[in-house]
């Protein structure tokens, strides 16, 4: 790669992750695009690629997070708790099974289009709203477990998946956000050590990560995801709430579009 390349992929991350960081989503899935179709990452080496970035960018955001005690509480524990197993079920699945990206993108499409629709319906609404309730421990560890698995089979962030889910039922973005973020760079790290792992014992698969576009990509969100958690305390819940629901929907879209074509 070239350059230029690395500097698309750098812009590429550092924009993404600006937008993402504030509300606890990951750019990774939003540079699938870019890596197949511009960058011509091979699948499925652009699991472990995504993986990768998510392990390089994730700390610029979460020590933002961190400083300001955004990681406190049970809710970051119990995501990671359910989501550590379920990448490594997934990308056991994704090398062994190889289940038809179509189906899933499909799946993804028909659950977060409506949900981000309801995100931003429930945040104009002029109703007086409050926080609503947890979960309760087990459901939210199984929801993180099926979310990591997703992300272990196609290398999506766990929080574009949690994170929609959990403001949806109106828990507020500003605590969602530090706890997927930490999801995500959690199961991301045990992912992407699985896929080297994979690739040493099932070679001809191509499921190692492409090193330096990972990095390279991961270095911009680094950056990026400072920025974005740095810029999230100053901005209202509403458009916290509305930048969420948009990125739901935005992916729901690009994965119907990806699943029917």
């Amino acid at each position: 790669m070239d350059w230029s390349g690395g500097l698309l992929a750098w812009t590429a991350g550092f924009a993404i992750s600006i937008v993402t960081a504030p509300v606890g989503v990951s750019g990774a899935v939003f540079l699938l695009p870019v890596q197949l179709s511009l960058l011509q990452v091979p699948s499925p080496s652009v699991t472990p690629t995504n993986l990768l970035y998510n392990v390089v960018a994730g700390p610029g955001a979460l020590l933002r997070y961190h400083r300001r005690g955004g990681l406190g509480g049970r809710l970051p524990g119990l995501l990671i708790a359910g989501a550590v197993p379920g990448v490594v079920l997934g990308a056991v699945i994704r090398v062994f099974a190889i289940p038809g990206p179509e189906v899933f993108r499909l799946l993804v499409a028909a659950l977060l289009l409506p949900l981000g629709l309801w995100l931003w319906i429930r945040t104009l609404r002029p109703l007086h709203r409050t926080e609503g309730p947890d979960l309760g421990s087990r459901p939210t560890v199984l929801l993180a477990l099926a979310v990591g698995t997703a992300g272990g089979i196609y290398g999506i962030g766990g929080g574009s998946l949690i994170g929609p889910i959990l403001a949806g039922r109106g828990m507020s973005v500003a605590r969602v956000a530090p706890a997927a973020l930490a999801c995500t760079f959690v199961t991301s790290l045990v992912g992407a050590g699985t896929y080297v792992v994979l690739a040493a014992v099932a070679p001809g698969h191509n499921i190692a990560p492409d090193w330096f576009l990972g990095l390279v990509c991961g270095l911009g969100g680094l950056c990026g995801g400072a920025v974005g958690a740095h810029l999230q305390p100053r901005l209202p819940e509403r458009s916290l709430r509305l930048l969420l629901g948009t990125l739901a929907m935005a992916l729901g879209a690009l994965y119907a579009v990806q699943g029917l074509t």
